[in-house]
């Protein structure tokens, strides 16, 4: 797992005060993960069920990748493997990157951006307490800007 540092870049961190932590505790910190050993099957299944685009791979508490819909398309259905057949372990991400809740909004959006990425665990001293996605931190900072606006709009006078 790589713990992502916070990007300085010019604008990254200007956009979105609201920190990863509020989106948490917002939606929830349901976590949902399989073992690495268990089948894609089982992940795509457990996704399936909790509508979601990707699940953790975790043991005994650590985290030790990820599988989305992407890695399955990628690496079982393009190549004509079996989701029955093939482990999690397999086609996972790994290492994963994370962010900590004290991190922006914009900060993260600015990390899935440059890697790639839809998915960002979030860590506190090692121990996963939710995932955020992009939809997530692009939902918060449309909000953000949304109010922003608004107060602006009241300040000049408009109604």
């Amino acid at each position: 797992m790589l713990q992502y540092q916070p990007c300085f870049c010019l604008g990254a961190n200007d956009m979105g005060n609201e920190t990863v932590g509020s989106i948490v505790k917002s939606k929830g910190s349901d976590v949902y993960f399989v073992a690495p050993t268990a089948t894609v099957l089982d992940a795509i299944a457990k996704m399936a069920e909790q509508s979601i685009a990707a699940v953790l791979v975790m043991k005994d508490g650590a985290l030790l990748g990820i599988v989305s819909a992407k890695d399955y398309g990628r690496e079982v259905v393009l190549k004509g493997r079996s989701p029955k057949d093939v482990l999690v372990q397999e086609i996972m991400t790994t290492p994963v990157l994370t962010t900590t809740p004290d991190q922006t909004v914009g900060s993260g959006l600015a990390i899935m951006t440059r890697e790639s990425i839809r998915h960002l665990p979030v860590l506190v001293e090692g121990k996963v307490i939710g995932v955020v996605s992009m939809a997530d931190l692009a939902r918060a900072l449309v909000a953000e800007q949304a109010f922003t606006i608004d107060q602006l709009h009241k300040y000049v006078g408009h109604k």
